[in-house]
């Protein structure tokens, strides 16, 4: 009988051959007669595991310094490692004070991003316990900021780049990926990064930061998450000037190969990881992203965050303000400053929620207004340009082209920007909502930060403490002159993708309506407290997001088996519990040998 070791191939292999084990001053052999000793050793890992050297290099399983030191003996890395054995606390506050210690947030991303490539259990660790702080460095706003800079701090590849001349052979590349079991893939073409426009090959910040939230917020396995950029070029010639620039160095293509080359990674996805593997589109330009979700919704297992995780998120929001205003959702008038993604998301999205509480379609649009590059969509407007997607909001007013204007005429309860126009809620426009708002609900939604309509400073400060306020990115917690302590809610996708992401992956929803969407945003709605509401918050503080999660993939789950469109069987008996128990876990697994005493052979 000889000892038997996984190699990180997952292969079985005697250790003697190649790497005889020792303990102290025990050296395992293959030549140990069964019949002359009273016990055999035999050692097995928990897991496949790399040896020597490269044990350090697999940042899946490295643990740096918290290996035991059995541990660094049996895996060939003792004294390869200063000798003192960390706990994981000891290595968290260690990176954080790395990651404190630097001047800015793009070094402290960076930080980060290096933590990752070295010890992915402990970058997940650092920021699962320090959700607050960490999220602003990860993704929104200084994921922008990374964005732009990409080919400054790229460090080593993430994900998979396709590009246009990648046709035809898109199926090669996924082969490439040595992950055999994806369940969420993250695809951008870099057209419209936040409000920062086209970024091309630069938008890979993008999926790679989503996947890390996936995982960090969600639970999601990181081994099952995929980020793509499919580079077809870009339009921003500040990039194609740029000798650095790691991109195609050409004009964005939109001819119909742009679409034959997705409809081939849609292809190529499914055939490798099977019709259950979820497919999120991110930051695609408008005229892409409207009509790609049309066109695949139905026959894969998609969805856009730009329109479905942004509506549901702020609707989740207004639902909490209902509680503060006392009103009804039907009795609200919504303003919209944009027409874009995020904005037709939100305002279908109301619709849908107006229609549950019983209104008529008609109705329900009619409570909603949206206002474009143009002016104010209505009816008859000589400008023109409303598209399809705008239409159904387009109704009988004068035309006008000013937003001040047009609160006053209005007079919406919500007035809600998305439009990355920053400064377009002044101190006039957030004076005359409180004029005839008893509680204005006010939503600055554009990211990153310097894109934001207005601070929450302005807005609590103009209305005097009375708006309801939430924002895109993270703003400060503000004082009133009575002594009140008001904290602005952060509209972050964040509460809403990684959740419905973890129901669809974990009970194999094929297909994601706009249902599941209204569905999760009640959920979040329904988390908020009244001493939530007290600090100003209509979301959850952001350090609970994992138990919000938590709670929304149940959700998602039990809504699916509802309406029948879950594939795993039997449903568990209690999903919470069995959502909960495939969660990812930031805890280190085990490389100790196990010891078996094995009876003398007789």
């Amino acid at each position: 009988m000889s000892a038997m070791i996984n190699n990180h191939n997952g292969a079985a292999e005697g250790p003697s051959r190649h790497h005889p084990l020792r303990f102290g001053g025990l050296q395992h052999s293959d030549s140990m007669d069964l019949e002359d000793s009273c016990r055999e050793l035999v050692v097995v890992h928990q897991r496949p595991m790399r040896w020597g050297p490269d044990a350090l290099k697999d940042n899946r399983n490295n643990k740096g310094t918290a290996f035991s030191l059995r541990e660094r003996q049996s895996l060939g890395i003792h004294g390869l490692l200063p000798p003192v054995v960390s706990t994981p606390e000891i290595q968290e506050q260690r990176a954080l004070r790395n990651i404190r210690g630097q001047s800015n947030d793009l070094d402290r991303f960076i930080q980060l991003m290096d933590l990752q490539d070295r010890n992915e259990k402990l970058f997940y660790r650092v920021i699962c316990n320090n959700l607050e702080e960490m999220m602003p460095i990860v993704y929104t706003p200084t994921v922008g900021l990374a964005c732009q800079r990409y080919g400054l701090i790229y460090r080593r590849p993430r994900g998979l780049f396709i590009t246009k001349h990648d046709k035809g052979h898109v199926a090669d590349i996924l082969a490439a990926w040595p992950e055999q079991n994806v369940k969420a893939i993250v695809v951008t073409d870099g057209e419209r990064i936040l409000g920062l426009g086209d970024l091309g090959s630069y938008g890979m910040g993008i999926p790679v930061g989503k996947l890390a939230l996936y995982t960090a917020i969600a639970g999601v396995q990181p081994s099952q998450c995929l980020p793509i950029m499919v580079d077809v070029g870009t339009n921003n010639q500040t990039l194609l000037d740029d000798p650095l620039y790691l991109g195609l160095r050409e004009k964005r293509d939109n001819s119909a190969l742009y679409d034959q080359l997705i409809d081939e990674l849609m292809q190529a996805a499914v055939a490798r990881y099977g019709q259950n593997c979820l497919i999120q589109f991110e930051d695609f330009g408008n005229h892409n992203a409207f009509r790609f979700l049309e066109k695949y919704r139905d026959k894969y297992c998609t969805f856009n965050d730009d329109i479905q995780g942004t509506a549901s998120v702020a609707v989740a929001g207004i639902l909490a303000s209902l509680k503060i205003t006392g009103k009804k959702l039907k009795e609200n008038t919504f303003l919209f400053q944009g027409a874009g993604e995020a904005s037709l998301g939100i305002a279908k999205l109301l619709v849908a929620a107006m229609e549950a509480e019983g209104s008529m379609t008609s109705e329900a649009r009619k409570r909603i207004w949206l206002i474009d590059s143009k002016g104010l969509i209505c009816k008859g407007r000589p400008s023109g340009g409303i598209t399809h997607h705008k239409e159904p909001f387009a109704h009988e007013h004068q035309p006008m082209d000013n937003l001040g204007q047009i609160v006053q005429d209005i007079k919406p309860t919500t007035l809600i920007g998305a439009a990355a126009i920053a400064g377009v809620f002044t101190q006039q426009i957030i004076e005359d909502m409180a004029s005839f708002n008893e509680h204005p609900v006010i939503f600055a939604l554009s990211n990153p930060t310097s894109k934001a309509e207005c601070t929450a400073e302005q807005a609590y400060k103009y209305t005097k403490g009375k708006c309801v306020f939430a924002s895109g990115s993270p703003f400060p917690a503000y004082k009133l002159p009575d002594g009140r302590v008001l904290h602005p809610g952060q509209g972050n996708n964040s509460y809403i993708f990684p959740g419905v992401a973890l129901g669809v992956v974990l009970f194999g929803v094929r297909h994601i309506s706009d249902d599941m969407f209204l569905q999760a945003a009640k959920c979040l709605a329904s988390l908020v407290t009244s001493e939530h509401l007290k600090d100003g918050r209509v979301y959850p503080p952001l350090q609970q997001v994992r138990d919000v999660s938590l709670k929304l993939a149940t959700k998602i789950a039990e809504y699916a088996y509802e309406a029948n469109v879950a594939s795993r069987y039997p449903q568990p008996n209690n999903i919470q519990e069995f959502v909960r128990s495939r969660m990812y876990d930031f805890t280190y697994d085990s490389f100790e040998p196990l010891f078996y005493d094995w009876p003398k052979a007789k």
